[in-house]
This record gives C-alpha cells, structure tokens and sequence, in this order.
C-alpha cells in the first residue's frame, strides 16, 4: 500500500487503513523522523506489548519531537520494562469478573463483552495490555451463549461492547450481533466503548451507518480521547453523523503524565470535544497496570488539576475524576474538597 506525504489518500478504506497501521518502531520512527537513540528501547518494550498506530493518528503528531503527546501514547518506552510496586496485570481484577469467556459482569445493570483483541491503536497505559484475550475469543457460538446468559438475568438492562475495539469489526459481524441483541426486551440501552473514530475516522461509513439504524435499542457511544490534538475535522464529520442519527456522544480520558497533566490542555479538550457534539463524561485515574507507572500521578497532584480546571469551565463540560475499584460495583468518585 502506497502513501504519499504525510497523509493517507482518502481513496483508501478503514479496513485498508486498519491493515497498513504502523506494527513496528521502524516504521514510526522512520515516519516521524524520530531521534534514533531511542529506538533500541522501543524495539525492546515493542516485544512485550505491539505498537500499532495508523497512519492517519500518526500524521497529527509533530515530527521530530519525541515529546509530542499523542506520540507518547503509542510509543514503547524503555520504563514500560521496570517491574513497579503496587501495580499488576489485571488492575481492576477483570479476569476474576469472566462470567463465561468474553463476558464481564462487574456491575448490576450492565454487563461487557469482549467482542475482540484488535484495536486500531495500542495505547501504552491500556489497563488490558495483559488481559488474556486468547481464552476470550469470540465466535458465533460463543455469542450466541454469552446472550443467552445475559438474557438469563433480568437485572442487566445494558450491554457494553468493548473490546479490543468493537468498530474493528466490520458491518456483517456488528450486525448479526446488533440483530441479535434487537430481540433482547431487557435491553434497553447499547453501549459502544471505542477509539477507533478518531484513530481512523472513516470508519463511521455509510455502511456502519446503516447498521446502526438496524438497532431497536438507545445507542451510546464513549469515545477515548485524551489531548485537544486527536480531533480534527475528519473526525469532527463522523462525530456529525452519529449525532444524526440519535447516538449519544460521551467522551472518558485517562489522566496522563507528561501528556494531558494540566488545567490548560482538559480545558481545550473539553471545548473541542463539546464542539464535536461530544460530551466529556470520566477523567480517569490511570489503572495501575504493570509497565505504565510511568504516566501515574499523585493523587494530589490530579485534584489541584481539577480544582484549575473546574475554574475554567461551565459544569457540563467537567468530567467527573474517577477511578475504577476492584471489587465495588460502580465507579468511584474522586471527592475533590
């Protein structure tokens, strides 16, 4: 596959775009034209967690600064290899939460399901960078018994797809699921829990479109985006068409060191995001996952930042600072006073 400068032609596909993401530090750092002393260290983490990066993501980074914040996202750092106390392979205890293969049940009303491993990019501090994907593969048989046990219990009124990322899947596949769960009259709302519009914004197709008008069900998309950099007008356009088509756009962030720590950059953020028709929704205290201590903030630190950047804001556009809780079942709110 061929591109030319800086940005992926437009011609090409989500799925083409998907296959030809960057899956080395080579390629990034070749594309970027990074300082070559930190390959070897990138090369070294890359082994014990991918990089993948798509082309279109990569062409909003600053090329040359090793410091830019969405390329600090996605590059393997030498830190990721320190062993750091207090921090685990399953943070939030997910695996203890497996009900059956695929299915998350921590809360009452809501339950997840792991549609896939793939994501269109590999975010460092991801809390499933260890998550055992390889027992939580998913086919139509698999599927079909993960429902039925959903259907079984009459207090889940909303299903959670995640992942991986769902929208990695293509329209076929999203919409036998999406049919399947129409005729599910417990359900009520579907939640997608994505970061693929803005990684690759072609993605929201007409195609996609009509899949999701296939559903009886009060669609809710949460959106990943962590820095004002990662929206631009492509993604702005496929924001547009979900909105109009009855989804509602939330938005959660992962606190980040060094990436997102400051009252200025939330508060753009919040802005940009409202302008897509976006709602901010969580700030989230980054899960303790081994090989991402490096991005972790003291908890002093993260509520001054709120406490600046409740003063900035109107009340709707402040995320609300949680962090996940192993074993509560609900998010826990940061008490900022």
């Amino acid at each position: 596959m061929i591109f030319s400068g800086t940005l992926v032609r437009d011609t090409y596909n989500w799925q083409q775009s998907l296959a030809a993401a960057m899956r080395s530090p080579e390629e990034l750092f070749a594309y970027l034209n990074l300082p070559h002393k930190y390959l070897a260290a990138a090369k070294q983490a890359h082994n014990d967690f991918p990089l993948c990066v798509p082309y279109e993501f990569a062409s909003k980074m600053e090329k040359g600064n090793i410091e830019d914040p969405l390329l600090k996202q996605v590059l393997p750092f030498e830190a990721e290899l320190k062993s750091s106390e207090n921090y685990s392979l399953d943070p939030v205890e997910e695996i203890s939460a497996v009900s059956t293969p695929g299915l998350i049940q921590k809360y009452t009303s809501r339950a997840l399901i792991v549609t896939t491993s793939a994501c269109a990019v590999n975010c460092r501090y991801c809390f499933r960078r260890h998550f055992p994907y390889q027992d939580n593969s998913l086919h139509n048989t698999q599927i079909n018994h993960i429902l039925s046990q959903i259907e079984q219990d009459s207090n889940i009124n909303e299903l959670i797809l995640s992942g991986g990322d769902p929208l990695s899947l293509n329209n076929d596949r999203l919409n036998l699921l999406i049919n399947r769960i129409n005729d599910m009259s417990q359900i009520r709302i579907l939640r997608f829990h994505t970061r693929l519009p803005v990684a690759i914004p072609q993605r929201i197709n007409e195609g996609f479109i009509n899949t999701l008008r296939t559903s009886n069900k009060k669609m809710v998309f949460v959106l990943h985006i962590n820095h004002p950099n990662e929206l631009d007008h492509k993604f702005n356009l496929a924001m547009k068409k979900l909105a109009q088509n009855d989804v509602t756009l939330l938005n959660q962030s992962v606190l980040l060191k060094d990436i997102n720590d400051s009252a200025e950059t939330l508060t753009t953020l919040s802005h940009k995001l409202f302008e897509a028709g976006i709602l901010p929704y969580y700030l989230h205290l980054m899960d303790k996952v081994q090989g991402a201590a490096h991005f972790d903030l003291p908890m002093q630190k993260a509520i001054q930042i709120m406490h600046e950047t409740q003063s900035a804001l109107p009340g709707y556009l402040v995320p609300k600072l949680v962090r996940e809780t192993s074993g509560l079942p609900y998010k826990t709110s940061i008490n900022l006073t």
